[in-house]
């Protein structure tokens, strides 16, 4: 997996949020007016920044979980024009790790790239033959989201309940943002981080504001 941020507000994200606490406010202090509805939860405010992210290497797995965040926009490789022959597939680690099951994991992921291909070669359109591709077929994809939705993202992604590959990346994209924009996101992710949880199997690990404080000197 392999996370870039490649656009954030010209302007600059934390003024543009700044500026529209002022207005709401009317306050002559922008970085005090921002940390103010922030803290307030009137997070409208961060609805003017938006951040783009380039995701690359991950599952339609992933794919299908990310989408379900709807206030984003996302452009996805398209596996009806993109022969996906050369695709890798991504393995679970509780996979890899039992080495029975994945013997047999990797045996199946071949028979059907085999087939695939076979598929093709016959002359069946691509947007066809990937009916046959597995869940784990990695993929690249564009998204934007504006800051407020980030928090949303963040707070139920970067949860101990959340399935690991999903988890890297909210971890790897607030890692990112953390270190860019400490004043929208230094607060930014799980709900147990604020000593909530709205789990209804709670992990009894919260995590630690430090986990993404070393990660961010790394």
């Amino acid at each position: 997996m392999k996370v870039t941020l490649i656009n954030a507000p010209s302007m600059g994200a934390v003024e543009v949020c700044e500026e529209a606490a002022v207005m709401s406010t009317q306050s002559g202090k922008p970085m005090q007016a921002l940390r103010a509805v922030i803290r307030s939860g009137h997070d409208s405010v961060l609805e003017h920044a938006s951040f783009t992210f380039k995701i690359e290497g991950v599952s339609r797995v992933l794919l299908a979980q990310l989408t379900r965040h709807r206030i984003a926009s996302f452009t996805v490789l398209s596996q009806r024009y993109v022969n996906q022959e050369d695709q890798s597939c991504i393995v679970p680690a509780t996979i890899r790790n039992n080495a029975e099951v994945y013997a047999v994991y990797e045996a199946l992921i071949q028979r059907i790239g085999r087939f695939y291909h076979a598929m093709i070669e016959s002359g069946i359109p691509k947007e066809d033959a990937r009916y046959i591709l597995p869940e784990g077929t990695t993929t690249d994809l564009i998204m934007s989201m504006n800051a407020r939705e980030l928090g949303h993202f963040f707070r139920l992604r970067c949860c101990n309940r959340a399935q690991q590959e999903i988890r890297d990346l909210a971890d790897a994209m607030l890692r990112i943002l953390r270190r860019q924009y400490p004043e929208l996101f230094g607060q930014a992710g799980p709900a147990c981080l604020r000593g909530e949880c709205h789990e209804a199997k709670p992990c009894g690990h919260p995590r630690k504001q430090e986990e993404w404080n070393a990660k961010d000197d790394e």
